[in-house]
């Protein structure tokens, strides 16, 4: 069950340009329902993805849009989507509301896109599924950590929400015998709704919650708030540079408990802020083998689309951790996934069938592009028990991970 009450939601969406087609053509691939040999052959199926390509963050668009057009490249390369090509349309967002919206409308009304990626963030995403839900849009989002998919007809998660990341945390603390947590984190949305988590989830565990330390930007030392929660078993930190900041404190404070964080933890730029205070803290995520050194344990389906995104694209390399991340976001290449499997199931492109295809489906980790098993009968690919827990670690070879997830 979600937990809406405590939760905010933010998306990804799809889109692309309407084509008239053939004149004279009076079907659609979609408009022609399920069965029958060729139900998409010859028509091009458009997948729109809204993101920052632009500014400041316009990593997270080019990490999704390499990860998608691989995945896309792949299914073509196999003989495409009932016989049809899939793609890919991209509209910048350039982390501007407006622009966000005015894409996910246009997209929303383009009969030939058939789902959406996109736009991330929740405030933008809040402002966007009304549209896609009027309009009968699939969408799939890998860039919201918040909100109720479960109340959507339409709309899909490829991202770990930040409840089953905090609480995949507990299980951890637990089986190390954590008794307390405390929380140091901006106070913000995100700050507040992790607040809400813990105090929830904590007791579940039977783990005392101490309570939300709330930091401020102009902050130059986070010392004060960790001398409030210096008896605590483990703190719970942001994943920016505030987080940073925190473990910075920690270590002025000798503090000996555990440093922890949800899935941003994994990012390079948050190495280069926290340095060498990032080592043994944890962090909880879905699948990110990249930095676990023996490949060979890596999942098979994962492991053959980062190394398709190493060799197009290259890495991400934190300038002062040298720490490596793929230039490529896998669990977004899972909604193009998922998309084309549901539509061979059902051999439609119609909404109302591809819909309750999705929701049906149940996908191996070991062929998944993240390697995630993917089973949305709530609308969530990902579940507590698809959670990892990662150490970071680091040595002469430089920044690597540990999964130290505990049995279940």
């Amino acid at each position: 069950m979600r937990r809406s009450a405590i939760r905010w939601v933010s998306v990804l969406a799809v889109g692309a340009l309407a084509l008239a087609g053939c004149a004279g053509k009076e079907e659609r691939a979609g408009d022609r329902g399920a069965g029958g040999a060729g139900w998409a052959e010859g028509d091009t199926i458009k997948i729109g993805l809204i993101s920052p390509m632009t500014g400041p963050y316009a990593i997270l668009g080019i990490l999704q849009q390499n990860s998608i057009q691989v995945e896309m490249d792949r299914i073509n390369q196999a003989g495409g989507v009932g016989g049809a090509e899939l793609e890919l349309v991209v509209r910048d967002s350039a982390l501007d509301p407006g622009k966000a919206v005015q894409a996910a409308n246009e997209l929303a009304g383009d009969a030939q896109v058939r789902m959406v990626v996109g736009p991330s963030l929740s405030a933008f995403y809040n402002a966007a599924k009304g549209v896609y839900e009027q309009n009968k849009k699939i969408n799939c989002q890998p860039g919201v950590g918040t909100g109720d998919f479960g109340a959507l007809k339409y709309g899909f998660r490829s991202q770990d929400p930040n409840d089953i990341g905090v609480e995949k945390l507990m299980q951890y603390f637990k089986s190390k015998g954590v008794k307390s947590v405390g929380l140091v984190y901006e106070a913000d949305d995100a700050g507040k709704a992790n607040d809400g988590f813990l105090t929830e989830l904590a007791p579940k565990y039977g783990i005392e919650y101490l309570g939300f330390q709330q930091t401020r930007p102009d902050d130059q030392s986070h010392r004060p708030y960790v001398d409030k929660l210096k008896d605590a078993g483990a703190i719970m930190v942001s994943s920016n540079v505030s987080g940073a900041k925190t473990m910075a404190a920690a270590g002025e404070a000798g503090y000996g408990g555990i440093l922890a964080g949800t899935s941003g933890l994994q990012n390079v730029s948050f190495l280069d802020a926290a340095g060498d205070m990032a080592v043994d803290a944890v962090f909880s995520a879905v699948n990110v083998q990249f930095n676990i050194r023996d490949k060979e344990s890596w999942k098979p389906g994962y492991r053959a689309h980062v190394e398709e995104i190493v060799k197009r694209h290259g890495v991400v390399e934190g300038p002062k951790s040298g720490a490596k991340m793929p230039k490529g976001t896998a669990i977004a290449a899972d909604c193009v996934t998922a998309f084309a499997a549901a539509a061979e199931n059902v051999e439609s492109l119609d909404a109302d069938a591809l819909a309750p295809a999705i929701e049906k489906l149940d996908i191996s980790d070991a062929q998944t592009p993240s390697g995630n098993r993917i089973k949305p009968a709530d609308h969530e690919f990902f579940h507590v028990e698809d959670m990892h827990i990662y150490r970071w670690d680091k040595d002469g070879e430089g920044w690597f991970i540990t999964d130290v997830t505990p049995e279940s």
